[in-house]
């Protein structure tokens, strides 16, 4: 398998914590990177299916209602060296909230301020929830480099609450 990308470097790196089946993968992306990088499921179960072509994973048994359970190989594990050892790419904000807010002025103030409380009520639960993980990561003894994408969200997060906070009325409600 030429080239690794993200997706399936990440199902790589997962997956050398131990053999998982593409459900469990969902969910360990879901607790560990949605935040900040997301995965479909029908991207995992395609990668899923050329990583076992390519032989960077096998399927081990099958699991819980007959799910297959996937491990790594040696091949895989230096596949996955190969991809984290590259120069990450730039990072793209596509922020659709942004986007809307490029083009406010045709929007009715009621709607625009319905988007903005919307909205920072999701970055306000995001941020309570970064914070329990981070809690629960450092009772466990988490080492420091487990704890940096925490922190970036924890950090992310409050930046744009404070951005959010620091609007005013922008909707030009009375």
């Amino acid at each position: 398998m030429a080239g690794v990308n993200a997706t399936v470097g990440s199902l790589l790196g997962f997956l050398h914590e131990g053999p998982q089946s593409g459900w469990d993968l969902m969910e360990t992306a879901r607790s560990r990177i949605d935040g900040f990088w997301s995965l479909t499921r029908s991207q995992v179960y395609r990668e899923l299916a050329g990583m076992a072509e390519a032989g960077l994973i096998v399927t081990d048994s099958t699991g819980a209602r007959d799910r297959r359970v996937y491990r790594l190989t040696d091949e895989g594990r230096a596949a996955f060296r190969a991809w984290v050892g590259e120069t990450p790419g730039e990072e793209n904000i596509r922020y659709p909230l942004l986007l809307t807010l490029a083009f406010a002025r045709h929007l009715p103030p009621d709607r625009l301020a319905e988007f903005l409380t919307t909205h920072r009520a999701i970055h306000q639960a995001r941020w309570e929830t970064y914070r329990l993980q981070d809690e629960q990561a450092r009772a466990a003894g988490a080492s420091p480099l487990d704890l940096v994408t925490l922190d970036f969200g924890l950090r992310y997060e409050r930046a744009v609450l404070d951005w959010f906070d620091g609007l005013g009325d922008v909707t030009g409600n009375p």
